[in-house]
């Protein structure tokens, strides 16, 4: 069983201040968080279930109000971002730096011997679909042809169209 969450009179105190200056729904849960816990005995779980939140949630708010009465500042930008990369943005970046001078010359870009040398690089497998999201992370995506040729004529279309000979004219009486 967990140990149960020391609240300090502190705590509460600046809990209640949140809550009556309260503008966002957010920052009444905030206070509620500490306050519901020590005025009805509940536990971290009933909480979260009265603030509609996960219990995570009111245990990192009880946090931002513990860091706030001992002086802490928040700490910003912990959510989010790219906790499980295998290379940073600058390091992928001089990665494909051969394939893009490859490509300015006209060659085309396969996958295939990419992925080869990212797991020479890293040292270990990786999944080919790993080099895929590396690639569309730079700019890369895939050349699809176009729906039509970019030296057609739809006048001379047209008039061929309307202007050639019926192959496949109906004869009368005789079916195919």
């Amino acid at each position: 069983m967990a140990r149960p969450a020391k609240r300090s009179e502190d705590m509460v105190n600046q809990a209640q201040q949140m809550v009556k200056r309260a503008k966002t729904p957010q920052e009444l849960r905030t206070g509620l968080s500490v306050l519901i816990p020590e005025y009805c005995g509940a536990s971290n779980a009933k909480t979260a279930e009265a603030l509609c939140v996960g219990v995570a949630t009111v245990v990192r708010m009880q946090k931002q109000i513990r860091n706030q009465v001992v002086g802490l500042s928040a700490k910003k930008g912990n959510w989010g971002g790219r906790r499980r990369q295998l290379l940073s943005l600058e390091e992928e970046k001089s990665f494909l730096e051969p394939w893009v001078q490859k490509a300015e010359k006209g060659g085309v870009l396969v996958v295939p011997p990419i992925h080869e040398a990212l797991e020479k690089r890293l040292g270990h497998k990786v999944a080919e679909s790993t080099v895929y999201r590396m690639l569309a992370r730079h700019g890369w995506r895939k050349v699809a042809p176009d729906t039509c040729h970019p030296k057609r004529d739809p006048e001379a279309q047209e008039d061929f169209k309307k202007n050639s000979q019926r192959r496949w004219m109906k004869l009368p009486g005789k079916t195919l």
